[in-house]
């Protein structure tokens, strides 16, 4: 595989990736996220914002974000979609487009699993689901599913560039959630 492919995955996911749903479509009802909420644009801060129904399909259009790119280059090989699902994140999460801010990377990441591995995809979900069904956390129920990704990829005996892929993706989902962890302890310990 040429390295011209990589690189064209890595710029078509990371320009996807750096579109943020979210705010565009809180600009288009005068809201500035930023100052709503977390001010995080992503599909939590827009379903408290905007109502669910918007965070829903804010949700979607960030899967579709990690999702598009990696599959569209997946038959040029894995690890091209490998790298177009990883180069999304990293999008969504450092947006030009918002000076270098952008949202938690879930989402996305959550697309590009499905693209790539869609077995690790339903793991993923799953323990999403049952932790926030049992905490109502969301940034808990995504740091117990990133933890899980890495799990089945070890699991599964994965290559060892989707294993570094699951890791990264495990990663950068876990730093964007340091803050929510710091504020829950803070508020804890202070009541």
């Amino acid at each position: 595989m040429s390295v011209g492919w990589i690189a064209l995955a890595a710029v078509v996911g990371y320009l996807v990736g750096s579109v943020s749903p979210a705010v565009l479509i809180a600009r288009a009802r005068g809201l500035d996220l930023r100052t709503v909420g977390s001010g995080n644009p992503g599909a939590t801060n827009a379903a408290r914002a905007m109502g669910s129904r918007v965070g829903v399909v804010v949700g979607l259009l960030d899967v579709l974000k990690g999702f598009l790119p990696a599959v569209v280059f997946l038959p040029v090989s894995v690890d091209a979609a490998l790298v177009g699902g990883a180069a999304a994140v990293l999008g969504h999460v450092t947006s030009p487009w918002l000076r270098g801010r952008g949202g938690r990377g879930v989402a996305t990441s959550l697309g590009a699993i499905l693209a790539v591995e869609p077995v690790w995809g339903v793991v993923v979900l799953a323990v999403f689901g049952i932790v926030l069904g049992a905490t109502r956390w969301v940034a808990g129920a995504s740091i117990a599913a990133a933890a899980a990704l890495v799990a089945v990829a070890v699991v599964e005996r994965s290559s060892p560039w989707q294993l570094v892929w699951a890791v990264f993706l495990a990663v950068v989902v876990e730093l964007r959630h340091v803050p929510n962890v710091v504020r829950r302890y803070r508020a804890r310990r202070g009541s």
